[in-house]
């Protein structure tokens, strides 16, 4: 495959493509957090995710991630997903690099975000991608299964 043909495009939670990404994404987690997945649907809705970066390939939505406003100064990453076929060729990190420079943009200093200890992939990426570990914060205070992490960027940029 060469993804260097895949488009970036910057949009919002209404997109239908981003729809159907996020269903596959939610099968998925489903899975993974098994009786405890009610609980964290409950916080992975799509309203106020006004800003979603979709990765197209041929006319296909492959990967997805958005970003909603946790305070003045921080955006929250939520719906990180690629579909399986198109995993470990970088995709997950060009959608990320993408959120963080649309956050700069806008004048953000700070992405915080919440992944489950049953998502080493994920724990492991962020990890890569230089966010470090944070108390829980908000609804994850206390769940024994949710790591969140943080990242200082620079506003403007």
């Amino acid at each position: 495959m060469d993804l260097q043909a895949t488009k970036r495009i910057r949009t919002n939670s209404d997109n239908p493509l981003f729809g159907g990404l996020v269903r596959l994404l939610d099968a998925e987690l489903a899975e993974r957090d098994g009786p405890q997945h009610g609980f964290y649907h409950q916080f992975n809705g799509l309203a106020g995710l006004d800003r979603v970066v979709l990765l197209d390939y041929q006319g296909q939505a492959v990967a997805c991630g958005g970003m909603k406003e946790f305070d003045q100064n921080t955006l929250e990453v939520k719906r990180m997903y690629t579909k399986t076929a198109f995993r470990g060729q970088g995709l997950a990190g060009t959608i990320l690099q993408e959120l963080e420079r649309w956050a700069a943009e806008a004048g953000y200093t700070r992405i915080v975000l919440e992944t489950g200890k049953r998502q080493p992939e994920a724990i492991a990426f962020y990890t890569k991608h230089r966010y470090q570990r944070i108390e829980n914060y908000g609804p994850y205070q206390g769940v024994e299964n949710s790591l969140c992490f943080e990242k200082m960027i620079l506003a403007g940029h």
